[in-house]
Formats: structure tokens, sequence, C-alpha cells
């Protein structure tokens, strides 16, 4: 499907292009892609599981070469990085590539709340786009349940004896709801007597933030599935010593509540290249990849594999590469950062209602962002390419000056219009011919620092060499947990960082590329099943606010039960 060419025919919206879209039934889809009837597990027409122990060659060795997508400082601006995703996939697909897209799932916070779904745009769409940003296939409801079973389990256990000795002033593990909702942020429980329970402070985080969401992304199989869950540490005894729940016995409830949610679901864009959308962990406050079992059901379906890291290099690609290419063989192969001249001229000052207006000195002075993410790729042994995402403002006086910015620092770099010309179109035929020519290139891909560091010295490390910090500070409450963490035998996983993404430093406000800041640490949070040391900074939440007017305050249905105003 090619984009309306009359300059004068209005713009349609996301929703309208995606319902003109064909979509070819999900077997063929799937066939097309090397999948067995045996694996596919049909929900509805459009959308289907795989199972990967049912793949034919399962036991075979992943071989699809990994490229990762990432970007600048998001701004309200847009990025487009998931539309890059899609739009690079399909332009690779029709240069004669075997592809698959990996992307993580849609939690309904955002798209109820500002920053809407994440299935790309326009032309470059996975599809049904709709079902897939509301409940897809249930996997977010199941992750729900899962942790919120536990946190009843645990509850009960205190009120029905408390033979762990749990200490209910100690507890680090909150239940959760897929859902913006900052008056659950703090609660007490089990008010109301004797017979409802032992009350507690508690509260409530984002489905997406949840150690049960990580532990799913980050498992290899059903039984590392099992043995993550087991690990997760929920609280600690009256004489401080940690609890997990294999410690409360109930691995096996969880890991049966997670048996069908762990198969990654095959979807399509609107060209046809097939997508597995899978898991949905969010950047800012957890590791910001889509599961690892669909990466690696991909790897062994495919020969390139286009997957992507949320919000900017600083947050979903570093973790990407500390953490998760350490869990799994899923290196990446080439890099991309998306960047786009509207949201470059926001970090160089410009006002979001003057956006439109060409301004090449904005441009020039926002570019540092841009800059520092590209260096900071290059810290991992990648010389990453460059995307810059086309809009219909974008003058061609300042993406010549962007494109020949790139070329003086070094890099590769293509203007992608795969929002207008994607879906098969030539949109993106450039920026693949890029990437693919970086995949081929050698690399010396090496993760930032070595798990033999303290943790203290590991968060170090990224606020300095990837953020661009002079320091950082540790509140008293986060300077007594990293004592916990070395007593305790934590001290040699990774660190993910729970941090704003508009800025490098911890002060949303902070565009382009501060320098002299410190970043400040004010808890850490040990994740021993996902195998992570998260580190709350600044005022970042993990369960997010709704805004003043929520994007919901739009959306209906029509007669006929479809949704209306969904981007």
């Amino acid at each position: 499907m090619s984009a309306p060419t009359s300059p004068a025919a209005p713009v349609p919206s996301d929703l309208e292009i995606a319902r003109r879209a064909t979509m070819r039934p999900i077997d063929e889809v799937a066939a097309a892609a090397g999948i067995n009837p045996e694996a596919l597990e049909h929900y509805g027409r459009y959308k289907a599981k795989i199972d990967p122990a049912r793949l034919t060659g399962a036991a075979t060795p992943a071989r699809g070469k990994v490229v990762l997508v990432s970007a600048m400082s998001p701004t309200p601006a847009g990025e487009g990085k998931s539309t890059t995703t899609v739009g690079l996939a399909d332009s690779l697909a029709r240069a004669g590539h075997r592809v698959m897209i990996a992307l993580r799932e849609p939690s309904l916070g955002p798209i109820l709340g500002m920053k809407g779904g994440a299935t790309g745009g326009g032309y470059s769409q996975v599809l049904p786009m709709d079902e897939i940003n509301l409940h897809f296939t249930g996997d977010f409801h199941a992750i729900t349940s899962a942790n919120n079973a536990l946190m009843a389990l645990v509850d009960n256990h205190i009120y029905q004896g408390n033979a762990l000795n749990i200490d209910p002033r100690r507890m680090t593990f909150k239940r959760v709801l897929d859902m913006n909702d900052r008056a659950l942020r703090e609660v007490v429980i089990g008010l109301g007597g004797p017979t409802q329970g032992v009350p507690r402070q508690d509260g409530f985080d984002i489905t997406v933030a949840s150690e049960i969401m990580a532990v799913f992304c980050l498992a290899t199989d059903l039984d590392d599935l099992r043995s993550r869950l087991g690990r997760i540490t929920f609280g600690y005894t009256y004489d401080r010593e940690p609890v997990t729940v294999a410690h409360l016995g109930v691995e096996g409830a969880l890991t049966m509540l997670l048996k069908d949610a762990i198969k990654p679901n095959l979807v399509q864009t609107i060209a046809g290249t097939p997508a597995l959308v899978h898991g949905g962990p969010f950047a800012n406050i957890a590791h910001g990849c889509n599961s690892l079992i669909a990466t690696q059901t991909a790897r062994s379906l495919a020969d390139i594999v286009v997957t992507e890291a949320g919000f900017g290099a600083d947050l979903g690609a570093e973790k990407y590469m500390d953490i998760k290419s350490r869990v799994g063989d899923v290196a990446p192969s080439a890099v991309v950062v998306v960047a786009t001249v509207r949201a470059l001229k926001m970090h160089g000052g410009v006002a979001k209602d003057r956006l439109q207006e060409p301004d090449v000195d904005a441009l020039a002075a926002g570019v540092a962002n841009l800059q520092r993410h590209i260096r900071n790729i290059g810290k991992f042994g990648i010389t990453p390419v460059v995307a810059i995402n086309k809009f219909g403002t974008d003058s061609q006086e300042e993406l010549d000056w962007l494109l020949a910015w790139c070329k003086a620092e070094g890099v590769e770099a293509a203007v992608a219009d795969v929002w207008g010309r994607g879906g098969g179109g030539d949109g993106g035929d450039e920026l693949a011919a890029k990437v693919a020519a970086a995949i081929e290139a050698p690399h010396g891909f090496a993760p930032l620092y070595p798990l033999e560091l303290s943790v203290e010295d590991k968060i170090r490390t990224i606020v300095q060499e990837i953020y661009g910090a002079d320091g950082v500070e540790f509140s008293v409450p986060a300077l007594k947990r990293l004592a916990d963490i070395e007593k305790n035998g934590w001290s040699s996983m990774p660190v993910c960082m729970a941090k704003t993404q508009y800025s490098f430093s911890d002060d949303a406000t902070k565009l382009g590329a501060p320098k002299g800041f410190t970043v400040h640490v004010r808890d850490l949070i040990p994740k021993t099943g996902a195998g992570f040391i998260v580190a709350l900074t600044g005022a970042v939440m993990t369960m997010p606010g709704l805004p003043k007017v929520p994007a919901a305050m739009r959306m209906d249905v029509d007669a006929d039960g479809n949704p209306v105003g969904l981007f």
C-alpha cells in the first residue's frame, strides 16, 4: 500500500490507515516465515502464539543477526522509533532479506494517557494495531494476575501465622495494575478488623515495572521462568534475611498462570513482514526490551531480526547491551539511532509550536544530544547508523545539514520516509542498504562494564560514561541498601537505571547534552529473579500518573464496535 499522493488530501490517522490495509490470514504469514502449523496457536484470524518447543528444528541454534533500533532522547515532538523499526524491516524484506521483527507489547497506561501505542505509525505499522494496543492476547493480564497472586499469597501467609517470620514493614514487592493511577502509589491494606488480614503499608506499580514482567522477558524457557520466579525476593524477615518466592513455595503456581503468555505472539506489518510482539517493560523504570524468547525465536526463523529498546539509547539500548545481551546470545550486529529534525530543534531550545519553522541554528544547537548518543553506542564497540525519520515540515536545508553533520561525525545516515512511504514502499530503501552493510561490517561488541565491579562502581560508570554526569550521589537509604546487597551476595548483578527518559540527567528539564550535573540515587531495589539491581534516580515513578487531558478523552467505539480515536 502506498501513501496518498494528493497534497490536498487530508492526512489519515494511524487507525484509519490500519483499517484500510489488507491483512493476510496468520496461517499464511506463519507459513511464509517457516513456522510449521503444529507450533501455531490461533487467537483469531490475524493473531497467533508460537510454541517455540514445537517449531521444526527447534533444537537448531538461532542464526539470525540482530539489528537494534534506538533513538535520541525523546521529546513531545516525536521520534518515531517503532515506526522506523517497522519501516526498516519492511525495506530490508523488500530488498530480498529474510526478516522478522521483535517488538514489545503496548501498556494500557500510556495508551489511555499520553504516549500512545507501540505498533508504529502511518504506513509502517504492525497489525491489527487496535487489538495489539488494547488487550491483545492477554499477556499483560496474565502477568498482572501472577504478580497479584503472589502478593495475595504473601499476605495470606502472614495472616495465617507467618511461619517464615516475614516482616510486613520490609516488603519490597508491590501489587500492580496496567494503568497509570497515581492514587494507588501508596495505600494501606488489611484494615477493617482481625478477619481482614494484617494491616500494613503497601502500594501499586504499573504492570510493566513488575519484576514478574522482567522475569518474563529475560527467561530462556519455561524451566528458566520457574527458576527465576522462585528467586524473586519479595521482602525480608524480622531478622532482616531475604525471603523469596521459593521460600513461600508458589513458583509453580505462578508459572502455571504464565504458561500460555510466555509463548511469543505472531502478527504482521502492513507490508506482510512477520512480527513477534511479546513482553513490554518500560525502559525508564525497567529494562525496556521485548522478551528474550521472542528475540531468539525470531533469530531461529530469519536471517535478520529488527528489534528495538525503549526510549533513548541512554536507557533502552544501554540496558539491552548490559542486561539482555548478557542473558542470551542476542548481541546486536548493527545499531540504528533514530533522530528527527523536529526533536533536535526542540533540544536546541525551540518551543513545540514553532518547530514547523525552518531553523538550522536551533538544529545545530540541539544536535549535541544526538552526538552523545552516537558516541555512547561506540563505547559498546559498534558504530551506529543514523535514521533521520522525516516529517512533512522538515526543510531540505535542515535535512541536508543533518546529513552533512553525520558524515563529519563519521557515521552513516539516511533520511527515511517510512511513515508516508512505508508498507512496502521505497521510503526506507537507503536506510536498509546502509544497515545491511553495517551488519556485515566488523565490530567488537562488549558490555560497558564487567560484572565484577561493585554496584556503586557500575552505577558510577553508567552515569559518567553514558549520561555525561560528573558523578553520583547516594541517599542514606540507598547507602544502606548497598550494604545489604553486598551482604546478601547480589553485587555481581548488572544495574538497571530508573531515570527520566527526557534528559541524560535525572532532571527532565535539562535537554540537549547537559554537563556539570550529579545523578541522585534515592533507592536500590534488588530484582533477584530478573537478575539485576534497579537504581531509582531523581523523581522517576514506578507508577506513572495520567495527564490533565488523557488521550482516553477522545476514544470511543462506533456503531459497529470499532475503536475510534485510537491515535
